[in-house]
């Protein structure tokens, strides 16, 4: 993988997010129906927190016994905003930085997903999970490959 190149090239484009006001409920209906694992929480545009599958999923095991009664959690679900989880402060970078500062990024701060915004504007999303799947893609050299055997 080139380190040098800009993030643009690994970033997922199509990114799914939430408004602050969205309840929980449409938020788990997300993570319930798609493949990912960050939702970014978005107002005109500008992102303004994100929330992982773990922030939920720890904010649904802090429910109580009597908490799971299916009732009790759907009206806590639509009731509770993805404002009222969201982690905010988060770290951005932009569209042409080198894939190197994200790597630095994810390595310093331990977590997996960062905002790509271009002008204050979201325009992508870039996870560990992308750059393990573009390291496993790569074609593989075979004198590298014998080097590493011997």
């Amino acid at each position: 993988m080139n380190v040098l190149k800009p993030v643009s090239t690994l970033m997922t484009k199509n990114i799914i997010t939430v408004s602050p006001d969205d309840s929980l409920k449409e938020v788990k209906e997300i993570f319930d129906a798609k493949n990912i694992h960050h939702i970014p929480v978005v107002r005109y545009k500008k992102i303004v927190g994100m929330i992982s599958k773990s922030d939920f999923f720890n904010f649904l095991h802090g429910f109580t016994k009597s908490d799971y009664d299916k009732t009790l959690q759907k009206t806590r679900l639509t009731s509770w905003k993805a404002k009222d989880i969201m982690t905010e402060g988060l770290a951005k970078i932009d569209s042409k930085e080198p894939i190197r500062t994200a790597l630095g990024l994810f390595k310093m701060n331990h977590f997996h997903a960062l905002p790509i915004v271009d002008d204050e504007e979201l325009v992508g999303i870039l996870t560990t999970f992308d750059i393990i799947n573009a390291i496993a893609n790569e074609p593989i050299n075979l004198e590298d490959y014998q080097l590493a055997k011997s």
